[in-house]
């Protein structure tokens, strides 16, 4: 297994999709497309600031970093 370090960029990479994933929903909201879009943005913002956390979380108890 790869440091914490490691586990922390996979983290940010998907935390990185989620934030693409919010901004379709935002773009769905403002054209009237979807009405549950609100909501499924609501929650991803909840999984980004999750990811987030979890992240720094990580690089905070990394023993390998410099």
């Amino acid at each position: 297994m790869g440091s914490l370090h490691d586990l922390a960029d996979e983290i940010a990479a998907i935390e990185q999709r989620v934030g693409d994933a919010i901004f379709d929903a935002v773009r769905d909201q403002l054209r009237g497309d979807d009405v549950a879009a609100r909501e499924r943005e609501r929650q991803l913002s909840r999984v980004r600031r999750s990811l987030a956390k979890a992240e720094s979380l990580l690089r905070a108890t990394d023993p390998d970093e410099d």
